[in-house]
């Protein structure tokens, strides 16, 4: 099945999973002729009415093995794991079984940007729609960020630029999926709570290069080994970008500038200056973006007005505000260990961090030297604050919290004028919230609840 022949008319196709991408896909396979059930286990889900009407069949509740059984196609939301034992019946028997994202790319027009990576990739993916954009592109943003893709497919033109943010979950059920230029930001172990481990993790990740050509682009981040052992065996040509790194070719910090480097020299794209954003580790999402960019041909003037355009995205080192002279900053979008110690080594000796959540693997105890040489402090919460206890106790001062005004507060008791509390979890936020979102949103709502309380004291 190809992205031209590729056809649902009066195919039976269950989509698997009713958050938003799996609500578009079955939106999406309607309007192409299928004959559409969505399954969630949820008893109730939004939008049921609306789905209704479009002729989609809704299975709540349950999963149902003869409803799988009986497909001509599944599709899955990226939140559905592949190995469940009623799809893995079904696929055995024969029904081929896909990830929205591999059903969206067969009937897209424009070219791919595809973004991965543990970490950065909302940020880059963001920051890469932005440049493409202030260049004169048709661009489309989506993915595992706002809009799903299949949401986009209407949409989709010949001179379409789609960048797409991409996840494992989602690059694991892709097959002809071909991005024209495939993002690889950095790797370390996460999500170690669906896949079985790192490596099942990683070969996730490889599928972006798996049916690329020597037509293609690998933009890679020579700063990161793992990254280069997964695009090992990628056909595309390499564009790398580092911020440590010797390399001779690629997007480097030369001076004061972001600069693509070559045998001629370096070709300025970015001043430092036009960026806005907090943690140096940011700034090789830019670099990113910048590759990106100049594969596309977009002049640096207007890259430079993008990045000056840009001051980060809601949770990801989002400052907050300043209460009686401590900083408070929400990364609540730092999921993992990786991420978490970016945000601890962006900030200032004498950090309060608040970490905890439903952990996802890793290691906590590699947070340890950060935190000591900074003197940092914790406050723990959810789940994970026993393991956060085991990690840290005796080198580390740890304080609980039961919930996150709790925390908040805690955390203001410990920092000192001029210091910084920042939420960087290193976990998912399943125990206690909806998502990272609804975390980082409750975070900001009770740290501008103590600087009312705070400035109101302070008036009496």
């Amino acid at each position: 099945m190809t992205m031209t022949t590729f056809s649902v008319v009066g195919k039976r196709v269950v989509v698997v999973g009713a958050a938003r991408s799996g609500v578009a896909a079955a939106e999406l396979l309607v309007r192409r002729g299928a004959q559409v059930t969505l399954t969630d286990t949820k008893q109730a889900i939004e939008d049921e009415k609306r789905l209704r009407d479009v002729g989609v069949r809704l299975e709540l509740g349950r999963h149902d093995p003869e409803t799988l059984m009986s497909a001509d196609l599944i599709v899955l939301s990226p939140g559905v794991p592949p190995r469940q034992a009623a799809i893995e019946r079904a696929r055995r028997a024969g029904v081929t079984v896909i990830g929205e994202l591999e059903l969206a790319s067969r009937w897209l027009l424009g070219r791919v940007v595809a973004i991965t990576g543990t970490k950065g990739k909302s940020t880059t993916t963001t920051l890469t729609g932005r440049m493409l954009e202030a260049g004169g592109h048709r661009v489309l943003v989506g993915g595992n960020i706002g809009v799903a893709l299949s949401a986009q497919v209407d949409a989709s033109t010949a001179d379409t630029i789609h960048v797409v943010e991409a996840s494992s979950f989602q690059l694991e059920t892709s097959d002809t999926f071909k991005p024209w230029i495939a993002v690889l930001l950095n790797f370390s172990p996460d999500h170690l709570d669906r896949h079985a481990d790192a490596a099942e993790y990683g070969t996730a990740k490889a599928r972006i290069f798996a049916n690329q050509s020597p037509e293609d682009w690998a933009v890679l981040n020579a700063d990161d080994a793992p990254s280069g052992d997964i695009a090992q065996h990628a056909r595309a040509r390499r564009l790398l970008f580092a911020m440590e790194a010797d390399v001779r070719e690629g997007i480097v910090i030369g001076g004061d500038a972001i600069v693509r480097r070559s045998n001629a020299g370096d070709d300025v794209l970015v001043p430092l200056a036009s960026v806005k954003l907090l943690g140096r580790h940011l700034l090789a999402d830019v670099l990113a973006a910048s590759a990106v960019a100049t594969i596309v041909g977009i002049a640096p003037d207007a890259m430079r007005r993008a990045v000056e355009g840009f001051k980060g995205l809601e949770h990801a080192l989002e400052p907050v505000a300043e209460v009686g002279g401590v900083r408070f900053v929400n990364d609540s979008k730092a999921t993992n260990i990786e991420a978490a110690l970016r945000a601890i080594q962006s900030f200032e000796p004498g950090e309060v961090v608040i970490m905890g959540g439903r952990f996802k693997g890793g290691n906590f105890s590699d947070l340890r030297q950060a935190l000591e040489s900074r003197q940092a402090r914790v406050v723990a919460i959810g789940e994970a604050r026993f393991l956060i206890h085991a990690a840290f106790d005796g080198h580390v001062p740890v304080h609980d919290a039961p919930d996150m005004t709790s925390a908040v507060r805690t955390a203001f008791g410990l920092a000192s004028p001029g210091q910084t509390v920042v939420l960087a979890p290193a976990c998912a936020s399943f125990d206690m919230f909806r998502d990272y979102a609804e975390r980082g949103r409750i975070f900001k709502q009770e740290v501008m609840r103590l600087a009312t309380e705070w400035k109101g004291a302070r008036e009496q």
